[in-house]
């Protein structure tokens, strides 16, 4: 067919998600449509042509998209006023988990963490459709079990959970966020450390209140100690 690499990359620049295959021979009449493979082969051509361009052609979960690369996507996004998100080590982790062991429920994430998971989290991860119930585990309550979605494998450029690190390559939390392109608030380094909450959404009031409280009473008794008269013998006659 002729000018079919140029029809996909026009229908993939103007998608706003991935299209797959049959998406894309949904665009040609019955009497015009390509072959499958031929279209296959097309989608390689342009694949091709995009080597030396600052976008590229990738295939996702979902289908295909083209793309800014990433060596050039933190200048393109500077365009935008929006900040990207956000996302706390909590959800990072609670995210890391549902991915790698799935179907997990929200008790399972608790007993791995040690600490409760927030209702937030779980909302944040199922409004960004990264994650989804998949069922309810037989047991009284019928807690949901969620698993990962087609939009997470998307967001993430791979096309199925085999392509995510293993275990053994994610030496910790850290280069999980440089893998993943997650980032978290930047502490402040002039304020003291304040201990961690057993909750994610928590503050350490007790336990700074508590550190606050033996401060001054370490004070109070170094200043009785200095302000304190000596003490001298009794002078023998």
């Amino acid at each position: 067919m002729e000018h079919l690499e140029q029809i996909l990359e026009a229908a993939l620049m103007a998608a706003a998600k991935p299209l797959s295959v049959d998406h894309l021979l949904d665009m040609f009449d019955p009497i015009e449509q390509p072959e499958r493979q031929q279209l296959r082969n097309a989608l390689e051509a342009l694949e091709a042509s995009l080597e030396n361009r600052a976008i590229e052609l990738v295939q996702v979960s979902s289908g295909y998209r083209i793309q800014v690369r990433p060596q050039y996507a933190e200048r393109v996004a500077r365009l935008w006023q929006e900040k990207p998100p956000k996302y706390s080590r909590a959800l990072m982790e609670t995210l890391a988990l549902i991915a790698y062991r799935q179907p997990v429920t929200r008790g399972d994430i608790e007993d791995i963490r040690g600490v409760s998971v927030s209702s937030n989290i779980i909302k944040t991860l199922l409004e960004r459709e990264w994650v989804r119930v998949v069922g309810q585990r037989d047991v009284p309550g019928r807690p949901s079990l969620y698993g990962t979605t087609r939009s997470f494998l998307d967001y993430f450029n791979i096309k199925s959970l085999d392509e995510l690190p293993t275990l053994a390559e994610i030496r910790d939390l850290d280069a999980i966020n440089r893998e993943l392109d997650f980032t978290e608030p930047e502490a402040d380094n002039n304020q003291p450390d304040k201990a961690k909450a057993t909750t994610d959404d928590g503050v350490a009031e007790e336990a700074e209140a508590d550190t606050k409280a033996k401060s001054e009473q370490d004070s109070n008794e170094t200043y009785h100690e200095e302000t304190q008269p000596e003490q001298t013998a009794p002078t023998q006659h």
